[in-house]
């Protein structure tokens, strides 16, 4: 296992910290790419780490073309970046759509592009995004998220489509809310039914490994 090579985006947040570490104990050389420096520091021993920012398709290429010449082609990606807005689809504004589109579903495209290649080659590979719940049924008053969310579950079952002949394996996962620091906002009735990263992780882990060869196309709700 330890020569299969894990990409793990926005490896320095909760979510990617927890399956990067997750991913390293199961014996895989792990790599988290992340723009936050100092936070890629604070993870494990034996995890690598490269600073690049996945929302630039030129940044994603050249950090996964990087990693493929110095550890090693990639056999599996898990993109965990994102970002949160709320905000009605009557008042969502330009710029608050053009976030969401730039953090929660440019990433996925650039870096499976960037990562396709170096699977095709091997034959094989495994890519899991992070979706949401709202991305599968319309929630009101996040609607920009909503629909970059969907959009990111209808870019999964695409990838699953055009890569899956060529041995790739494309599926995402779709919390409801994640029990982060950065979402210790929301109302407690909420949090409640908020579900720990590590939990998330757990299943990340198990649909890039062997285990679930047969899954591909998957939207997890969670």
């Amino acid at each position: 296992m330890s020569a299969k090579v894990a990409i793990v985006t926005g490896g320095a947040g909760s979510l990617g910290r927890a399956t990067a570490t997750n991913l390293a104990s199961s014996g895989l050389t792990v790599v988290a790419i992340d723009r936050n420096e100092q936070a890629l520091h604070e993870l494990p021993d034996g995890i690598l780490q490269h600073v690049a920012d996945a929302t630039d398709p030129s940044a994603a290429k050249s950090a996964v073309d990087r990693i493929a010449a110095d550890v090693g082609p990639p056999d599996i990606l898990v993109n965990t970046i994102g970002t949160f807005g709320l905000g009605d689809a009557v008042t969502t504004t330009p710029d608050e759509l053009q976030l969401m589109v730039d953090v929660n579903l440019g990433p996925a495209l650039w870096l499976s592009q960037a990562v396709a290649p170096h699977m095709q080659r091997q034959g094989s590979g495994a890519i899991v995004h992070v979706s949401a719940r709202p991305g599968l049924e319309p929630t009101s008053g996040m609607a920009a998220y909503s629909l970059s969310k969907a959009a990111l579950v209808h870019l999964t079952r695409i990838l699953d489509l055009e890569l899956r002949p060529h041995g790739i394996r494309v599926n995402a996962v779709a919390p409801q809310l994640l029990n982060t620091p950065a979402n210790q906002g929301f109302p407690a009735e909420l949090l409640a039914h908020a579900v720990a990263p590590e939990a998330i992780a757990e299943v990340i882990t198990f649909l890039v490994s062997d285990a679930a060869a047969p899954v591909s196309g998957a939207i997890l709700p969670a």
